[in-house]
């Protein structure tokens, strides 16, 4: 991603962590009021009102031909851009992950960068695996249609984004996975709670409750509207979750929403993972290349991926 954001980012965890610290997550509110309500039936006629338009209108960036190729998806307002891997021609179906970005995660720039190990939100660890990935520009990013939603339209955006990866023919549309981190993060677990389609979801450093984001990420959200909110809160929906939906995040991070999810949560499907001597990013780099493996083995019927606190904290000395 571009640099810029990188460094904007990196103010996050300190907000987030003055903002989202444990205070119990409400069972119910004016979108699920009896506190059994799924995010896909709470979200269905629901039509949100944007605080304001706003569109990053920056053109994508073009990536190495032999990394990623730029490709048009059909997302629900249009056209929208990614970068995919490029066909491997090797005949074989290949495990593929969508991947969402931190900071302005509508938005996709130079992902095939090298970066270091402590903050490495490229997601480079997939593709070295050999894992096949996508990357979805989404609603209102660089200069696709529509206008950024803060977590709402995205969710349809990342949907349709795996309708086109499936059909890729070195694909294989039975293990497809989905992960991001921070916002990208919080969207991930969004669409986890929407829909069954992925195999498997990874959440980096969420926010249980996107009030506690600053106000660059939540610009758009009508924020007097406790609706808007709820709709956008992965805390008020783990019941919702029906694929795997993995958690992670560093000690020394946005700890608080990760806990404050784990102590809501009763879905076994959810798990939650606080990796001890790890950071918002440097968490990244080291789990990401274990989840890889994982995929790589993940070959069965059904999905068969499971982590331990002791494993991911080895990785960390711990």
């Amino acid at each position: 991603m571009p640099q810029f954001r990188v460094a904007l980012f990196a103010l996050l965890p300190m907000a987030l962590l003055a903002g989202c610290q444990p205070k119990g997550i409400p069972a119910t509110g004016l979108t699920n009021p009896d506190g059994k309500t799924t995010l896909a039936d709470a979200r269905k006629g629901f039509v949100t009102k944007l605080a304001r338009q706003q569109k990053a209108n920056e053109a994508v960036d073009e990536p190495p031909a032999n990394v990623f190729r730029t490709v048009q998806y059909d997302a629900p307002v249009g056209k929208c851009a990614a970068y995919l891997t490029p066909n491997p021609k090797d005949g074989k179906k290949h495990p593929a992950i969508i991947w969402v970005t931190g900071g302005d995660c509508n938005t996709i720039g130079d992902v095939w960068k090298r970066a270091p190990a402590s903050n490495d939100q490229t997601a480079s660890q997939y593709r070295e695996a050999g894992i096949v990935m996508m990357f979805p520009s989404l609603r209102g990013g660089n200069k696709n249609p529509g206008s950024q939603e803060n977590f709402f339209g995205e969710v349809d955006d990342v949907l349709t984004a795996a309708e086109y990866l499936a059909k890729q023919d070195f694909v294989d549309p039975t293990r497809i996975y989905l992960g991001g981190h921070s916002t990208g993060g919080t969207l991930v677990m969004l669409v986890a709670e929407s829909s069954p389609k992925f195999r498997a979801v990874f959440s980096f450093g969420p926010a249980e409750d996107i009030s506690g984001y600053p106000a660059q990420f939540r610009s758009a959200v009508n924020t007097s509207d406790a609706r808007e909110i709820e709709l956008r809160s992965p805390g008020r929906w783990l019941h919702s979750i029906q694929s795997p939906t993995f958690v992670f995040e560093g000690t020394d991070g946005n700890l608080g929403s990760l806990q404050a999810m784990a102590q809501a949560s009763s879905n076994p499907k959810a798990k939650f993972f606080a990796v001890k001597g790890a950071t918002h990013f440097s968490v990244l780099a080291p789990v990401n290349k274990l989840v890889a493996e994982k995929i790589l083995a993940d070959t069965g019927a059904e999905p068969n991926l499971a982590f331990t606190e002791a494993e991911l904290n080895q990785l960390f000395g711990r």
